[in-house]
């Protein structure tokens, strides 16, 4: 038998998680209703203007949501969207938890980070949507969006949001230093060591608390750390010691060890004061990043116009590969009533111009629908925060068009929890990268196992 409770605890990744956090509703999950018979659902945070269509249930939590849902609304004669915000990330998780285990009170569809998808899916949790309208929109996301939401041949989510990863970097300290930006990792630990040799500031941050960003750059050399297939549920590949695996987590240990990047938690007031104050000369994040650092303050007063963004450094120049940290989807839950209908609004939502646009322009997300990546206002931009740099059109974009997509674990946070675990080991200097990988392979395997796979 398989466990059925999920590892749900761990904060969010911020491309889905940066909604405010005073908005979050006191409902709770049997409250919401699973109405599609065409009565008034009862617990709405909007308002539903069509009181005669049936209504689909929903959860999720980005802050422009409730415009979403109104343009969805009034755009649609043969559905309405009854939504409530029952928190954000883990709280969204525990409450969706809760319901599965007592057989009831989910809502219809639900917003989902993209890694925590086989989490539920393993549970039947969730619907494969494919028979649901799906070859009408396929073509609306790129291959790379799709298949960070399908495992084997079924899709159970609907893109919205992703975060296609680049190197930030200070341009005052690039210029004070004659730094330009590196185009492979060997160039960046050059110019670290440039940088410290002149007595610069730190050029980078291991973060232990950023397993994730460490699991892309395994990927980005070669690694694929899980393979899984819902069609052999029994059945599951791990390999989280290959040498690709071994190579990045050695190649960011010896940085920290040799003093060129700094080992402070991200997303903490220490590290982003750091980042205010030109402690580091780059910051490897995401798409969202702009419009996270913006929120904290940074990017204001005395760092204004100091930041730009450069395309990831690569392994192999030769082949470049695109890596993604975070984003977001919206999933047909195995509890509705109609699935059909469901899924109509699950492809519908954040599908509309009036919606895409306004989660661009306010940096809430950054969007997977084609008809963002392709429009020229988007594609363009002069953002702000970037001093006017062409980010999208520069970085961002292509770095999302060249995104290939990942298979996520079922158990994806114990893997997570495993990584973080070493990586502090590794900062620590009581053990190599290598090392460190293997005791994450041992440990998750070790875990998947006694779940009840079969490990490959």
């Amino acid at each position: 038998m398989f466990a059925t409770a999920a590892m749900l605890t761990a904060a969010c990744v911020l491309a889905a998680c940066s909604s405010d956090a005073g908005s979050k509703s006191a409902a709770g999950a049997s409250d919401s209703g699973n109405d599609t018979t065409g009565n008034k659902a009862s617990n709405c945070t909007n308002t539903i203007g069509k009181k005669n269509l049936p209504v689909v249930t929903f959860w999720g939590w980005y802050p422009n949501m409730r415009l979403v849902v109104d343009n969805f609304n009034k755009q649609n004669n043969e559905v309405q969207v009854c939504w409530t915000n029952v928190g954000q990330g883990g709280d969204e998780y525990d409450k969706f938890q809760t319901a599965i285990s007592a057989g009831t009170g989910a809502p219809d569809v639900i917003m989902i980070e993209a890694d925590r998808i086989p989490t539920f899916q393993i549970q039947k949790a969730l619907v494969d949507i494919r028979k649901y309208g799906y070859d009408a929109v396929k073509d609306n996301y790129g291959p790379g969006a799709w298949k960070d939401v399908s495992i084997g041949g079924a899709v159970y989510g609907v893109p919205v949001d992703g975060g296609p990863m680049a190197m930030i970097y200070r341009k005052d300290v690039f210029d004070k230093y004659k730094i330009t930006p590196p185009k492979t990792w060997a160039e960046y630990e050059q110019a670290a060591q440039k940088v410290k040799d002149a007595g610069g500031p730190l050029f980078g941050d291991l973060g232990a608390n950023v397993p994730a960003v460490m699991m892309a750059l395994q990927i980005q050399k070669g690694a694929t750390p899980i393979t899984y297939d819902p069609a052999r549920p029994e059945s599951i590949g791990i390999a989280l010691n290959d040498q690709a695996s071994k190579d990045v987590l050695d190649y960011w240990g010896n940085l920290a060890r040799k003093g060129l990047v700094g080992t402070q938690d991200q997303f903490t007031p220490e590290y982003i004061s750091g980042v205010v104050n030109g402690k580091y000369a780059t910051y490897i994040s995401a798409a969202w990043a702009p419009g996270y650092l913006t929120g904290a303050g940074v990017g204001k007063g005395k760092d204004t116009g100091k930041f730009a963004v450069a395309p990831l450094p690569q392994w192999d120049p030769a082949n470049p590969v695109q890596v993604n940290w975070g984003g977001s989807a919206f999933s047909v839950t195995s509890q509705a009533k109609n699935p059909g209908l469901a899924a109509k609004v699950a492809y519908g939502l954040y599908a509309d111009d009036e919606s895409l646009t306004d989660g661009w322009t306010n940096q809430i997300i950054f969007p997977l629908n084609l008809k963002a990546l392709r429009d020229p206002e988007f594609v363009d931009l002069k953002v702000s925060f970037f001093d006017g740099q062409q980010a999208n059109k520069e970085v961002y974009v292509p770095a999302a068009n060249a995104y290939k997509g990942m298979t996520y674990s079922p158990f994806g946070q114990y893997y997570f929890d495993a990584l973080t675990k070493q990586i502090g080991a590794v900062i620590e200097g009581s053990i190599t990268g290598a090392q460190a990988a293997d005791r994450v392979q041992e440990d998750v395997a070790n875990y998947a196992k006694e779940q009840g796979f079969t490990v490959q």
